[in-house]
């Protein structure tokens, strides 16, 4: 079943990237909705709730997964009939995946603008959205050098560097401890982000705050790169992204930490950088000092503080 295998490829990394994720999500929705065989609409509603809380349980740090998912679930509150209510998930779920997509591609239009001829930027992780504004910049003719990281322990740099390289992008691999040795060396830094929270702050892979801080420190341009699904609502009300804690098998093999007994290995997937520290996060609606995040969320995605209660 596509439910159980995206949910699982999901929580196992084989899907990557908080867009990537989103839309898997959607599709397997959509495709559990269209093979769901029951004539009930109390149960219908049931089922795909069911299989909503699922996915969403796979990534608890990725905001773009619930914001995805709730936004194809909520169609089951408008029908009575099992056959409208299929329809609609699967339009909502088209419509969403159609969304997301073209979000992608505006975002490089508009993050490529920030990018001039001559530029060095630095990326962290596998972003869609931020490898989308390079790539973007580049093929507009821009003379441009990557420094990519090498993101312990799951090592998404190499996927980076990979696709950097098929574009011809004059690119430089560095462990993650190198980023304050070379950020002199660098005019811009993209990123993308897992979640944004109303006060502008950004949840993103693990080492992303140590990058921020090393850019604030140099004066070094930091940019987010990131679709508005990925705003979270409900930090309005002052509630937390939880940072998902993984395996620590990913970091010491469990051979080696058996030999170890004092040692506790902590393996945070996402850290959180202070809006202070970054200069533009860029959407698809355009590009917004963290400050006006609310906007985002009240403006785009629709919520409003009573939905939230």
């Amino acid at each position: 079943m596509l439910l159980s295998e995206t949910a699982a490829s999901i929580k196992n990394m084989e899907i990557r990237g908080a867009g990537r994720i989103a839309r898997a999500a959607v599709e397997a929705l959509a495709d559990y909705a269209r093979n769901l065989d029951v004539s009930d609409p109390g149960r219908f509603r049931q089922e795909m709730q069911n299989a909503a809380r699922i996915l969403i349980e796979t990534r608890p740090t990725a905001v773009s997964l619930p914001n995805a998912v709730k936004s194809v679930v909520r169609a089951l509150d408008e029908f009575e009939s099992v056959d409208a209510a299929r329809e609609a998930v699967l339009s909502r779920a088209a419509e969403f995946i159609q969304r997301s997509e073209h979000a992608v591609e505006r975002i490089a239009d508009i993050g490529a603008r920030h990018i001039s001829d001559g530029d060095v930027l630095l990326t962290h992780c596998n972003s869609e959205a931020a490898l989308g504004c390079i790539l973007k910049a580049h093929g507009q003719g821009k003379e441009i050098e990557v420094y990519a990281t090498e993101v312990r322990p799951r090592d998404q740099g190499l996927i980076t560097i990979k696709t950097l390289n098929e574009a011809g992008i004059p690119t430089n691999y560095i462990v993650d401890s190198a980023v304050r040795y070379f950020i002199n060396e660098v005019d811009m830094v993209f990123v993308g982000a897992d979640a944004i929270a109303v006060n502008g702050a950004v949840v993103n892979k693990i080492g992303t705050a140590q990058i921020a801080l090393a850019a604030h420190e140099a004066r070094t341009n930091f940019i987010v790169a990131a679709e508005t699904y990925k705003f979270a609502p409900r930090t309005i009300l002052g509630e937390l992204i939880e940072i998902e804690e993984r395996d620590p098998a990913e970091v010491l093999a469990r051979e080696i930490a058996e030999e170890l007994p004092y040692v506790r290995v902590r393996n945070p997937a996402f850290d959180v950088t202070p809006a202070d520290y970054i200069d533009l996060i860029v959407t698809e609606q355009g590009a917004i000092p963290p400050e006006l995040a609310f906007t985002v969320i009240r403006d785009y995605l629709g919520w409003t503080i009573e939905e939230l209660q």
